[in-house]
């Protein structure tokens, strides 16, 4: 359960939630909105949307749905089709999330709205290009969704959240991607870049947004030499 959460402005202008408890923020307080944009839909979503559609997203942690109202906006304005499934197993309330919608970007609000008053555990259209399945349920011991193009993953920090960031977790991710297919994440920790490369992924260190983490991971599934 999710208790002693504060709302803090981040420097770009949006917002994000502060957890109290474990001293955790839920995006950079350099830029919620700029972490989301260039760690999720730039090197992940826009990087597959250039070769396959539809785009079968899985985002590990819902959250304030932040990625998800980006990504929705995205796929309307650039026509890709996008089937977008994330997991949750501490949604956030009503009230904290209303908090949060004032956002300066009309369109994104809209979007940011709409993805988190869609119901818990069915498809659910928010427009023309982009379908939403909200699961909630607990990562470890779920079926995960199969033939994943890109997968968001923005668990809290590995030393917050420890069990997040197993290798056995990567090794379930990695079997249900398609070829070609990528992971991206704002966690570049040494650990856990080697433990993607072990688990079979090519992994890239990326520069971070334009403020906030210097460098960002990139893991790719290599494509398959089978016939």
């Amino acid at each position: 359960m999710i208790s002693g959460i504060k709302i803090e402005k981040t420097k770009d202008g949006s917002p994000t939630l502060y957890l109290t408890g474990i001293d955790e923020h839920y995006h950079s307080v350099k830029g919620a909105l700029a972490e989301s944009r260039h760690v999720y839909i730039d090197l992940a979503w826009r990087h597959v949307a250039k070769s396959k559609q539809p785009v079968k997203v899985f985002e590990v942690g819902f959250g304030t749905g932040l990625n998800a109202a980006i990504t929705a906006k995205e796929a309307l304005n650039n026509n890709v089709k996008t089937i977008y499934n994330v997991v949750e197993l501490y949604p956030l309330s009503s009230d904290i999330i209303g908090a949060l919608a004032p956002l300066q970007d009309n369109d994104l609000r809209e979007h940011f709205e709409a993805v988190n008053n869609a119901p818990w555990g069915k498809p659910v259209v928010i427009n023309d290009y982009f379908t939403i399945v909200k699961i909630n349920d607990n990562l470890l011991t779920m079926k995960l969704p199969e033939r994943l193009d890109a997968i968001y993953f923005d668990a809290f920090a590995p030393e917050k959240q420890p069990e997040m960031w197993d290798k056995s977790i990567f090794l379930k991710l990695f079997d249900r991607m398609t070829d070609g297919a990528v992971l991206t994440t704002y966690c570049a920790k040494g650990i856990i870049r080697r433990m993607l490369a072990e688990t079979g992924f090519l992994v890239e260190r990326l520069p971070g947004p334009p403020e906030g983490k210097r460098e960002v991971l990139r893991a790719t599934k290599p494509v398959s030499l089978k016939p």
